[in-house]
């Protein structure tokens, strides 16, 4: 059964606030400077191709719409955030790369039903904070058939924890909202699809990290960059103590996860599946 998103004034503030959040920084440079291909291994493990309908839900500045539409698929961008729509304008003119970009909320997509062949997210997604709301909506723009694809950051990973140390420098989440990672977990995507998806596959993989030098370049790099980082902090402002604690924690991460030279892995979902009737 279709779950309706919230549409009452506090949710329309929450997903104010997301789009202002995704906004802050440089989230262009996150994606590639920082994970450039993964995108690009979400497509090949679609098998998307020419002749296709491609949509990317929550694709920012396209890391997997634009090599989607690279391989002559036809191919839809959308994004809460109207900013990264337009950077990413610019990324798929660079590369020569035609793709339509469209404003558009994960929990309520602006496109008809089984509307498209390949529908997939990467690392996106899994930030609507109603989750199976996200979810229906992938099954219902998906052709019965069509493919189902996302790669999302798991919870005991790197991105996973930073959520958590962040965690404690932030207001608590509106009631009824789902933590970002547990998209990363294979046994919550199921729950979420349930027996509307077939032949799934689901598989841990990581993405090699090798941008920053130390921790402390990396937390340099996400407190001026990272949408999410970039909140943390501003709601520290006035408090230099607790500001403190958290550049000491986002380094610490990073250092704990350093396999020499700053070399991290980040481990994340690869899960594909197939719509069914």
């Amino acid at each position: 059964m279709t779950v309706q998103p919230d549409t009452t004034g506090a949710d329309r503030a929450l997903k104010a606030r997301h789009r202002a959040m995704w906004a802050l920084g440089d989230y262009p440079s996150v994606a590639t400077e920082v994970i450039p291909r993964l995108g690009a291994t979400l497509v090949e493990a679609c098998r998307t191709g020419p002749g296709q309908r491609v949509l990317d839900v929550a694709a920012g500045t396209g890391n997997a719409a634009i090599p989607a539409a690279l391989t002559g698929a036809e191919v839809v961008a959308s994004d809460l955030t109207p900013s990264l729509l337009e950077a990413g304008q610019a990324l798929a003119a660079g590369r020569g790369a035609v793709v339509d970009w469209r404003e558009g909320d994960a929990e309520a997509l602006p496109f008809a039903d089984g509307s498209f062949d390949v529908v997939l997210s990467c690392v996106g997604v899994m930030f609507a904070p109603h989750h199976q709301a996200a979810a229906d909506e992938l099954v219902r723009v998906c052709r019965p058939g069509g493919t189902i694809g996302m790669i999302n950051w798991t919870p005991p990973g790197f991105i996973g924890q930073l959520f958590g140390r962040m965690k404690a420098y932030t207001p608590p989440p509106p009631p009824g909202t789902q933590p970002p990672p547990l998209w990363g977990s294979a046994e919550h995507v199921r729950d979420l699809f349930g027996d509307r998806v077939a032949e799934v596959t689901a598989t841990v993989d990581s993405a090699v990290i090798d941008r920053f030098a130390d921790g402390r370049q990396f937390r340099d790099f996400f407190k001026a960059h990272y949408g999410p980082t970039v909140a943390a902090y501003r709601n520290l402002a006035g408090d230099p103590e607790r500001v403190a604690a958290l550049d000491e924690d986002l380094a610490g991460l990073a250092r704990s996860h350093d396999r020499g030279n700053g070399v991290m892995h980040w481990d994340y979902l690869l899960w594909t599946g197939r719509r069914t009737g």
